[in-house]
């Protein structure tokens, strides 16, 4: 029975340090929960550009928190949540999204791929109906005539 217990405790404190772990310090929360919730919407969809896979809510590194303090002082001055992360991604450029934006670039780049490999295809398939450059126009009659005698010499041997 201890044995049992000691198991589950065990199993539930690994699922506990499986869990996320979120950053936010006391100190950077905001006095409204409007607001605040508003600051973890738009800090769960930023990347700390230190661990860069995980989002600046999640982060421990100076920059992210940095990040989230930037992001709570856009807010209280009255950004709405495009004009904060405009003004983030115009300070660190699209990589600190984590979910990009589906622009001209992004769209190039997702489609490159398939892109190549199309034209690989292509390549391919034009190369193989290519005609010879050298037309095989047979033998003249000279080599016939040599071939023919080769041909005899071998069968009498």
């Amino acid at each position: 029975m201890i044995r049992c217990f000691s198991f589950l405790a065990l199993f539930c404190v690994a699922l506990l340090a499986a869990l996320p772990v979120q950053a936010l310090t006391p100190g950077e929360i905001l006095d409204d929960p409007v607001l605040e919730q508003r600051a973890r919407g738009i800090s769960a969809g930023l990347r700390c550009l230190v661990c860069q896979n995980q989002s600046i809510d999640d982060s421990d590194a100076d920059l992210a928190r940095d990040l989230r303090v930037l992001v709570r002082e856009r807010i209280e001055a009255g950004d709405t949540d495009a004009q904060v992360i405009d003004f983030v991604v115009s300070r660190y450029g699209e990589f600190v999204l984590l979910k990009p934006r589906l622009t001209a670039q992004t769209l190039l780049l997702w489609s490159a791929p398939l892109l190549l490999l199309l034209a690989g295809g292509a390549f391919v398939f034009l190369s193989a109906r290519r005609k010879p450059l050298i037309e095989n126009s047979g033998l003249t009659d000279e080599e016939r005539a040599a071939l023919d005698e080769m041909l005899k010499r071998n069968q009498s041997s």
